[in-house]
């Protein structure tokens, strides 16, 4: 079942994605910039890299309240 994660470069979010893991949400999302499978490097479950840079998967938070206040 997919998962939604986001996918970020040092504290930004570049991009969001729906994977069953986050190892394929990162490469999914390098593949689509258009690195060849040589030239990523698996850095750990959730991390890859890709000329200098570092990416990582994460889970992306629900978009629902975490509180909600009686009206």
């Amino acid at each position: 079942m997919a998962k939604k994660f986001e996918v970020r470069s040092g504290r930004h979010v570049v991009a969001y994605s729906d994977a069953t893991t986050a190892a394929e949400a990162v490469n999914d999302y390098l593949r689509a910039l258009g690195g060849r499978h040589d030239e990523v490097r698996r850095m750990g479950t959730d991390t890859a890299s890709w000329r200098g840079a570092i990416y990582r998967a994460v889970p992306a938070p629900d978009d629902k309240p975490t509180s909600s206040r009686a009206a």
